[in-house]
């Protein structure tokens, strides 16, 4: 088994759910007292926050690569960045390595091409529905990306920052983010990549008409099987 690197904290509701649904899995899977290895760095998001507030992003990228590091001299063997959001920094990232980085929207990707859909949805952050880096990495796979109107990209980051991120979850803000799916879908969607790994905490296949890509629970799949910890059909 190899031993997974994950860059948490950004949010850590999501984290949690990161490192929860990793040791279910292999719980599941491999029986007994099993549970996955990880190394967990789990950052200030307050300090995450305030650099994407002023646009430093070569200041996150900074910051991000150095504890990747750390956790590559502690023994990880593989990282992952478990927020969207901050693959806005995911090359360099990468360059400060010699493991190998498991990309969410890679992951993703791959698991798109895995059903009919070819035109998605993104649901994220305003910084990943709008920023072209999430977007090129899920259209170089051969993937159609649709956002929302602007006025529903201010609302669903809204949901994010001011509530998932701190634990609420309102039962409105559901039914605002199933009105923006509608739309979508309405635009042509055929699948929603759930974009951001809080939104998981809100949203699931019961709130849209078409498929659901949730990223944190793809990405969970994807870095145990490439840390050995799912193999043996």
């Amino acid at each position: 088994m190899k031993t997974i690197g994950v860059l948490g904290g950004m949010s850590w509701d999501s984290s949690l759910e990161w490192y929860r649904m990793a040791n279910e899995r292999v719980r599941e899977r491999l029986g007994g007292h099993h549970s996955a290895r990880i190394l967990l760095d789990s950052l200030d998001f307050a300090e995450i926050e305030s650099l994407q507030a002023r646009d430093d992003w070569d200041a996150a990228g900074v910051l991000l690569a150095d504890h990747a590091r750390r956790l590559e001299l502690a023994g990880a063997d593989l990282i992952v960045l478990c927020t969207n959001t901050m693959h806005l920094v995911a090359a360099r990232i990468q360059a400060a390595i010699g493991v190998p980085f498991l990309h969410i929207a890679d992951t993703t990707a791959e698991a798109v091409l895995r059903t009919d859909a070819r035109r998605v949805a993104l649901l994220g952050t305003a910084f990943t529905m709008e920023r072209p880096f999430y977007r090129e990495r899920l259209e170089a796979h051969g993937i159609d990306v649709l956002v929302p109107a602007a006025e529903d990209r201010a609302g669903v980051h809204a949901v994010i920052y001011d509530e998932l991120v701190h634990g609420i979850i309102r039962p409105e803000s559901r039914a605002f983010y199933r009105e923006v799916i509608e739309r979508l879908v309405a635009r042509g969607a055929e699948g929603v990549v759930l974009g951001c790994t809080e939104i998981e905490l809100l949203v699931s296949e019961e709130d849209s008409p078409v498929p659901v890509f949730p990223t944190t629970a793809l990405h969970v799949d994807a870095a145990l099987a490439a840390a050995g910890l799912l193999a043996g059909d």
